[in-house]
C-alpha cells in the first residue's frame, strides 16, 4: 500500500514508522526545520519530502497521483480539510484520513470535504470511557460497520439467565447471533440443543446498541454497569 502522510509531528512520525515496519510505501511531507531534524532520525530519509504539505506541487512530487491513502496529520484543522478535499477531488485518492486537532471543529470533518475517516482523540477517549463504564465484564473484540456491530466475548456467570438453558430456548436480542462457545479447551459449534454452562465463553456478533441486553442474559444476575446504575438512581 502506498500512503502519503501530510505533516511530520509525533503522531505522523509514529504512523509512518509503523506503516514502514509493515512493509508499506510511505512518503511523509513536512517543512518545519526542527521537526525535520527529528524525523530524519526516526524514519528513512527516502521517505521524507521537505516542503509545504498543502502545496499541490509538493503533493505531486511526493506521488499523490499514485497514492492509495492520504493521511492529513498537520496541526491545523483547516489544512487537513483542504488536503482531504484536494486529495479526492483533484487527485482521486481512494482513501482519506484526517486528524482533528480541535474537537470543536469535528462537525466539519465529513463527506463534504471528502474525509473518509476523522480521528478525534477526545471523542475516542470519551467513547472508550463510556464503553468501559457501561459494559461490565463483556469484552469487545472487534468493531464492524463503523462501530454499529461488534464481535464480543462474555463468560456465562453462575446464576445467569442463560445458564443451564439450551441455545434454542434463549431470548436473544433481535440483532444478535452466537458464533461459538469455548468450554475449557474446546471450541463448540453453536447448536440449538447445546446447553450453556457457567464458565462457558460465548462469542457473539451483536448490534452495539443491544450489547447491554446480551450482557443481561449472559452475565451475573442483577449486575449492571456503573453507567446504568447511575441512571437507575436518578
Amino acid at each position: 500500500m502506498f500512503v502519503i502522510i501530510a505533516g511530520g509531528g509525533r503522531t505522523a512520525a509514529q504512523l509512518a514508522t509503523m506503516l514502514i515496519g509493515q512493509q508499506h510505501v510511505v512518503h511523509l511531507i513536512e517543512e518545519r526545520a526542527d521537526v525535520l531534524a527529528r524525523i530524519h532520525h526516526e524514519i528513512p530519509t527516502e521517505s521524507i519530502y521537505e516542503g509545504d504539505p498543502t502545496n499541490p506541487q509538493m503533493l505531486e512530487l511526493a506521488g499523490i497521483r499514485e497514492a492509495q491513502v492520504l493521511a492529513a496529520c498537520t496541526t491545523v484543522d483547516a489544512d487537513n480539510l483542504v488536503l482531504c478535499f484536494l486529495g479526492r477531488d483533484r487527485y482521486h485518492v481512494p482513501r482519506t484520513i484526517a486528524r482533528i486537532n480541535n474537537p470543536r471543529n469535528a462537525w466539519l470533518f465529513d463527506r463534504k470535504f471528502h474525509v473518509d475517516v476523522a480521528i478525534n482523540q477526545a471523542d475516542l477517549m470519551a467513547k472508550l470511557i463510556a464503553e468501559e463504564m457501561s459494559l461490565g465484564d463483556m469484552m469487545t473484540l472487534v468493531k464492524l460497520r463503523k462501530g454499529e456491530v461488534a464481535l464480543v466475548e462474555e463468560k456465562i456467570a453462575p446464576g445467569a439467565a442463560a445458564a443451564g438453558k439450551m441455545v434454542r430456548d434463549l431470548t436473544l436480542p433481535a440483532n444478535c447471533t452466537l458464533a461459538a462457545i469455548i468450554r475449557k479447551d474446546e471450541v463448540l459449534p453453536v447448536r440449538g440443543e447445546t446447553v450453556l454452562r457457567p464458565g462457558d465463553e460465548v462469542l457473539a456478533v451483536v448490534a452495539s446498541r443491544e450489547q447491554s441486553a446480551l450482557e443481561a442474559l449472559l452475565g451475573r444476575p442483577g449486575d449492571i454497569g456503573p453507567a446504568a446504575a447511575a441512571r437507575s438512581r436518578r
